[in-house]
C-alpha cells in the first residue's frame, strides 16, 4: 500500500471510530470524492477533538490553544509543499491538491473551533452567523469543491445551508452546551423573548422560553429555504450526498421544532435508523420543504 493510500485509509479509519451521521451521505459517493470527502472530515474532527477533547474529559484551553497552533502550522507548512508527519494533513492536502479547494475555508474551520477555546457570547445574529460560517459554511463550500458544482451561485446557496445544519446542532445541544459554559444563542434574542441565560436551566417551559425557541426555529427556517436551492447548483454526485445530508438534517431539525421549549433541558437525539431512512428518501425525493408532509 502506497504512503497516499494509507493516510486516506487512516482518514477512513477516524471517520468509522466517530460514528458520525455523515458516513452514510459520504459512502454514497464515488470512491475518489469519498475519499477527497473523508480527509476533510477527518481534518475538521482533529480540530473539533483539539477543543473539545474526549468525552467528559476537561480540557485545558491554554494547552488546546497551543496544539491547535501547532495543528494550524503543519497544515500551513503542508499546503506549502514541506509535508507533515501527520496522515490526515497529509491525505487533506492531497485532497486541497486535486480539486482545487481554497485554503481559506481550512482557515476558517481552525479559527472556528478557536473561537469554543474562550468564553463564548453571541450579542447579535451577525455574530452567530460569523461563528456558524466558520465551522459549518467553510466545510461545505470546501465540500463542493469535492463533489463538483455547476454555478458560482453555489457558493452563498452552500453558505445558507451551513448555517442551517449548524444552528439545527446548535439547537440539539444547548444543555450540552450550557455544561461546557458556552451559549451561541444570540443575546437580541433572549432579550426579545423576555429570559435571561439562567432562564435556560429552568426545567420547567415557561412562556419566555417558548418565545426563545420560536425565535431560533423561524431563524433556522429561513436558512432551510435558502438551502434547498443548492440541489440544483451541483453535480450530480453532489446532489446525492447533499440531499442525503438534508434529509438526515431536516429531520432532526423537525424533531428540535417538536420539542418547542424542551429543547433547553433535555438534549434531541432522533434515532440512527430514523435519520438514515430520511437521508435515503431524501436521496429518492430530493430536499423537501420544511413545511412539507413527513
Amino acid at each position: 500500500m502506497s504512503g497516499l493510500a494509507a493516510d486516506h485509509d487512516a482518514c477512513a479509519a477516524l471517520l468509522g471510530r466517530s460514528g458520525s451521521s455523515f458516513s452514510l451521505p459520504i459512502r454514497l459517493l464515488p470512491a475518489e470524492k469519498r475519499r477527497g470527502t473523508t480527509a476533510l472530515y477527518a481534518f475538521c474532527r482533529r480540530a473539533d477533538d483539539i477543543v473539545d477533547g474526549d468525552a467528559g474529559e476537561r480540557v485545558d484551553p491554554q494547552a488546546a490553544e497551543a496544539a491547535l497552533d501547532a495543528f494550524a502550522a503543519d497544515l500551513e507548512r503542508a499546503l506549502r509543499g514541506a509535508g507533515s508527519a501527520d496522515p490526515v494533513i497529509r491525505a487533506l492536502v492531497d485532497t486541497v491538491r486535486r480539486y482545487g479547494i481554497p485554503p481559506e475555508h481550512l482557515r476558517a474551520v481552525i479559527d472556528g473551533v478557536r473561537m469554543d477555546l474562550h468564553p463564548l457570547e453571541m450579542p447579535d445574529v451577525e455574530a452567530l452567523e460569523r461563528y456558524c460560517g466558520r465551522v459549518a459554511s467553510a466545510v461545505g463550500l470546501a465540500a463542493i469543491h469535492i463533489w463538483g458544482f455547476r454555478s458560482p451561485e453555489a457558493i452563498p446557496v452552500g453558505h445558507a445551508c451551513g448555517l442551517a445544519f449548524q444552528l439545527t446542532n446548535i439547537l440539539r445541544d444547548i444543555p450540552e452546551d450550557l455544561d461546557r459554559g458556552r451559549l451561541y444563542l444570540p443575546a437580541v434574542d433572549l432579550a426579545a423573548a423576555g429570559c435571561t441565560r439562567a432562564d435556560l436551566r429552568r426545567p420547567e417551559a415557561t412562556d419566555a422560553l417558548r418565545r426563545l425557541a420560536a425565535i431560533e426555529v423561524a431563524r433556522a427556517e429561513g436558512y432551510y429555504r435558502r438551502a434547498r436551492a443548492l440541489d440544483g447548483l451541483l453535480s450530480t454526485d453532489g446532489r446525492v450526498v447533499f440531499r442525503a445530508m438534508y434529509g438526515a438534517y431536516s429531520t432532526i431539525f423537525h424533531a428540535v421544532r417538536r420539542s418547542g421549549a424542551g429543547i433547553f433541558s433535555l438534549r434531541v437525539s432522533p434515532p440512527k435508523m430514523l435519520l438514515a431512512g430520511a437521508a435515503l428518501v431524501s436521496v429518492a425525493t430530493g430536499p423537501r420543504g420544511i413545511g412539507d408532509s413527513w
